[in-house]
């Protein structure tokens, strides 16, 4: 976070800096070439400022580039008063003053992604940003060539051409509405779709929705992903077939909001999630992105939701343990759907040569209440885990860059294991190729065993019924286990690695609680059969779209013995 706003103080200051020294070295020195030149640079500032602020007003900047540019073309012409050239620097005022509002009025209409639909007057507005600078450069580039001032006239009338085409439909959508809805709305209305799936959240939070989006198709029926950050649509609409919507506004959702809809699900406790929630006639059901023992899992904030979905008793059981009452009647025990395809060993995994280990460090949180990360202290536990001989697997948060101590910390650790690849030929992953190459259900599936921070990879892990260690990064000591029950299966790292060896010897040679991860994995995951886990999130989602759905008779669930642990399946 910190490194974000560095990235953004630095990008402010080049811009100004440079649009400044641009004009100045036109304006005042002879220097006509190096100051085109500045420009072109301040406009690359410019360009990466509106990477990492989004938000950003550079109107003062592109006035200023542009009138040195032109004061430079003026003089690299040398002929007097030139009205093409007068002509484009109105039209270049014109753009610069009217780009901003053109964008931002582009960026509240609705827009959507795997419709019949095209909106083009708001995905042209977005890119007007791009536009114009470019056509500054290209403005330097005829000036630093002394090209006729006719060719840079063409060029801008160009541009204000398909600006006052955005502007004109912009204003019909918003002063002449169709008296039928918008396309999108009428697509949407054909499409009849039954549930919406709401999605409000950080950047980088695509995770989150992507999870669900196969076990929301296997429903059966027509559904929509309604967005309300736009840089969410591109990446949700390639993972999905279903409808994609962004509705920047109130007013939007007013129109994606068709009447057809049952319920809406939701994978987070956003902010942004009231304005949905308003809409009384649907049912409300929260999802969660995962199941873990962290302070979030158990946000007061789900008493909001007509229903909450959890994977087991153990979730409930959080709310009412962090105080937080809500009626039994709300939640509906479905699983973890997600683990489906994890490989459950039901062999002890006890004495390996070369075990092949998963570390999921988890992010340091917003609050420090919720800050689980062990990156600071992982070297030690990395360096023992290759003393052993073992080969693993390095998958990071995807929130980890945005805080710049622990990206060192994580860039140390790769570096560690590309060492001993290099000096073992172990074939260790870390980066791309643990965390977008490979999902979490094959890294689980691969290892054989896991070091992981409190978080809800340990529920997902469990349902392997394979060891694993939890690191202890607060202060709690004895009353570690009594915050985060899920540790109690699971062998704890402290934080001072105090006991890192021991902890190792019992993960991967002795493992003495794999009796008890099984019956931990009822309580976290629910008491469905393994060949048909998923169904019972399916079943409890149809009933949510018609209330007098009846489930099917209920199924055998896994057999277990006395102590917990698994029996094998009949012959």
């Amino acid at each position: 976070m910190r490194g974000d706003l560095v990235r953004k103080l630095l990008a402010r200051v080049l811009t100004t800096g440079l649009a400044v020294l641009a004009f100045l070295v036109v304006a005042l020195t002879g220097a006509t070439g190096w100051g085109l030149a500045i420009g072109v640079l301040a406009l690359a500032a410019a360009a990466w400022e509106r990477r990492v602020r989004p938000t950003a007003d550079g109107v003062a900047e592109s006035v200023l580039v542009a009138a040195g540019i032109l004061v430079g073309y003026a003089r690299r012409l040398d002929a007097g008063f030139d009205p093409a050239l007068a002509a484009t620097a109105l039209v270049l005022l014109g753009l610069v003053l009217l780009v901003g509002p053109l964008r931002d009025a582009g960026a509240l209409e609705i827009r959507a992604a795997n419709l019949p639909v095209r909106s083009w007057a708001p995905l042209v507005a977005a890119r007007l940003g791009d536009v114009v600078p470019a056509l500054l450069a290209l403005v330097a580039v005829a000036a630093g060539l002394a090209l006729p001032g006719w060719v840079a006239l063409a060029a801008t009338l160009l541009v204000g051409a398909g600006c006052g085409a955005v502007g004109l439909d912009l204003a019909r959508r918003r002063f002449r509405p169709p008296a039928g809805g918008g396309p999108v709305g009428r697509a949407l209305r054909r499409h009849q779709p039954e549930f919406v799936l709401y999605f409000s959240a950080p950047p980088g939070s695509e995770y989150q929705v992507t999870m669900w989006l196969p076990y929301l198709e296997r429903i059966g029926r027509p559904f929509l992903v309604l967005l309300r950050e736009p840089e969410f649509l591109p990446t949700i609409a390639a993972a999905t077939r279903a409808p994609v919507v962004l509705c920047p506004t109130l007013k939007a959702m007013d129109e994606a909001l068709v009447p057809s809809l049952r319920a809406a699900f939701y994978v987070n406790h956003g902010a942004k999630n009231s304005h949905c929630i308003r809409f009384s006639h649907l049912t409300h059901v929260q999802l969660h992105h995962g199941d873990s023992d962290k302070a979030p899992s158990a946000n007061p904030v789900s008493a909001i939701f007509d229903k909450i979905f959890v994977a087991g008793q153990a979730a409930i059981d959080r709310y009412a343990r962090a105080g937080v009452e809500i009626p039994a009647e709300k939640f509906v025990v479905v699983g973890r759907p997600q683990v489906e395809a994890i490989e459950v060993r039901r062999e002890p995994v006890a004495g390996l040569a070369q075990p092949t280990v998963l570390y999921t460090p988890t992010w340091t949180g917003h609050h420090a209440d919720a800050n689980y990360c062990s990156l600071p202290v992982a070297e030690t536990v990395l360096r023992r885990l290759l003393d052993r001989g073992a080969t693993v697997i390095l998958r990071h948060h995807p929130y980890t860059a945005q805080n710049p101590a622990s990206a060192r910390q994580l860039a140390r650790l790769t570096e560690l294991l590309a060492a001993d690849k290099a000096a073992t030929g172990r074939a260790h992953l870390w980066g791309a190729a643990a965390t977008r190459e490979l999902t979490l259900t094959e890294c689980v599936n691969r290892a054989d065993a896991l070091v992981s921070d409190v978080s809800g990879v340990i529920s997902d892990w469990l349902y392997s019924g394979k060891p694993y260690a939890v690191t202890d990064m607060g202060a709690d000591g004895a009353d570690f286990v009594a915050r985060f029950p899920l540790a109690a299966s699971g062998y704890v790292l402290h934080r001072d690695m105090s006991n890192v060896d021991e902890v190792l010897t019992e993960l991967l040679d002795t493992d003495p609680k794999a009796a008890a991860r099984w019956a931990t994995r009822t309580r976290y995951l629910g008491d469905f059969p393994t060949e048909s886990y998923a169904e019972a999130f399916l079943d409890a989602a149809r009933r949510q779209l018609e209330p007098g759905w009846a489930p099917p008779a209920p199924r055998r669930a896994d057999a277990v013995a006395p102590d917990g642990s698994p029996l094998p399946p009949p012959a």
